[in-house]
């Protein structure tokens, strides 16, 4: 199937996430396909929080997520909408369906469903609801309402008919009435569950399009037949395949289902989330860093029915490619936390030497000797094992002023010490880098300068004499 480019209407999709934590792995997927569907089209995309469960949610949840969201490069449009300010609009939706005898209020105790359940599944049927409350009539239900506990119901159960709901990957996905259940959609606390609300603010905000994982097809089942009894449109549906974690689980700590505030901390370029999971699933999105591209192929149509499996090595492969593609300007304005007395201009030539070396940030640090000539050396023994006499004679090669590059010097010096290859090569470079890999000598030498050298070589020379 292919994904129609151009649409009768414009396009409009969300992100409606439950602000009761913290945005991870599998809520980013959601976020960035609809993004990416409005941004292909043309279209907007919506965030709304669906903060209807007050217990739950919090404030600070929905900060973080919009501010994760930013972070990621997901910009919304529009005001940020709340779920919370449609409750009339749910009651009605409700109300309207209970006069047209397409909701009921169900009285069964737990105890009854678990013994109807049982009863139901020991006779090899489906597990539904026995439907006892369905036939009772709106004068017993709202008498015994007054002073017994009860749910609201869907009356979508029926010997015959069927939802169609409209699927992008899929095609029409057809549910026959008889193999499906009446649905809560109102719990005894008076809370609503999801089905409603989510449809009802759809409907409200005038999305044309939701993309999210294969386990929500049956409850779209239910959206479109409670969005039809109430006339409204039903939106284009794709359900893809889901997420899983790197060992075929469902999503943990484990398995790589970081939260996006706890992958921030760890220094990821928000680019590189981006990027690794907009090709899960979807096979042909061309190997390139910039997000123009990930729009512009973007084809919902593409996306795989099957689930997928997280990577956090992916992951980590983005971010190293994005890093060694960073200007080196950008790359020394992130490298001011970790030198915060280098000046701006010192840290750019820094990092344009060992920038092609890092896998993260934070490796930078093992550099720290390019900046501050008595920082540490990862390994001493090589140090010593050259001995002291060795780092005298490059010192004073260095200094006599006629081999003043790294090819003439280490020339010099291996004819003066008899050493060669990489006895010759490591200790300079851990005297001079304080890391045992890294950028190319002949560019070090040039970074550090005479006096860099120098100094360096003399430290060296000090910490054997001790």
């Amino acid at each position: 199937m292919t994904e129609q480019t151009h649409h009768a209407t414009p396009v409009v999709t969300r992100f409606a996430p439950s602000p009761t934590g913290y945005l991870h792995l599998g809520n980013v997927r959601t976020a960035l396909l609809n993004w990416l569907f409005a941004r292909r089209h043309h279209g907007r995309f919506l965030l709304r929080f669906e903060d209807t469960d007050q217990d739950r949610s919090g404030q600070q949840y929905m900060q973080a997520i919009g501010q994760d969201l930013q972070w990621l490069g997901l910009q919304w449009d529009g005001e940020v909408l709340f779920q919370s300010a449609h409750h009339r609009q749910h009651a009605g939706a409700l109300q309207r369906l209970a006069e047209s005898g397409a909701a009921y209020r169900c009285f069964c105790s737990s105890q009854q469903l678990n013994l109807d359940r049982k009863l139901a599944t020991s006779r090899g049927l489906p597990p539904r609801y026995a439907g006892r409350c369905r036939g009772m009539s709106a004068e017993e239900a709202a008498a015994r309402a007054g002073h017994e506990p009860f749910v609201w119901r869907l009356a979508v159960h029926a010997d015959a008919g069927e939802v169609i709901v409209p699927d992008l990957l899929r095609g029409d996905v057809r549910f026959a009435c008889r193999d499906l259940d009446d649905p809560v959609v109102v719990r005894s606390d008076g809370s609503f569950t999801f089905l409603l609300p989510n449809a009802i603010d759809d409907a409200q905000d005038g999305i044309t399009h939701v993309l999210r994982g294969d386990d929500h097809l049956t409850n779209s089942a239910y959206q479109v037949w409670l969005l039809q009894k109430l006339g409204h449109a039903v939106p284009q549906y794709c359900h893809h395949g889901l997420l899983l974690g790197a060992d075929g689980g469902k999503l943990s700590k484990r398995s790589g289902s970081a939260s996006v505030r706890e992958l921030r901390e760890q220094g990821l370029l928000p680019q590189a989330l981006v990027q690794a999971m907009a090709r899960l699933g979807h096979p042909n999105m061309p190997d390139a860093m910039d997000i123009e591209t990930l729009i512009a192929h973007f084809d919902a149509a593409s996306l795989s029915t099957t689930a997928v499996r997280w990577s956090d090595e992916a992951m980590w492969r983005w971010h190293e490619r994005l890093l060694h593609a960073m200007p080196a300007a950008q790359l020394a304005e992130r490298l001011q936390g970790f030198f915060p007395d280098v000046s701006l201009p010192r840290l750019r030539e820094f990092a344009a030497l060992v920038g092609g070396n890092l896998a993260r940030i934070e490796q930078a640090e093992e550099y720290r000797r390019l900046l501050q000539p008595d920082a540490q050396i990862t390994d001493t023994a090589i140090l010593s094992e050259a001995g002291r006499e060795f780092f005298e004679q490059a010192l004073a090669l260095w200094q006599d002023g006629e081999h003043a590059d790294w090819a003439a010097w280490t020339q010099a010096l291996k004819a003066a010490s008899g050493r060669k290859g990489r006895a010759l090569f490591m200790p300079l470079r851990l005297a001079l880098t304080g890391a045992a890999h890294g950028p190319e000598m002949r560019a070090v030498v040039d970074f550090l300068g005479a006096e860099g050298v120098g100094l360096r070589l003399q430290d060296v020379i000090g910490r054997l004499e001790a």
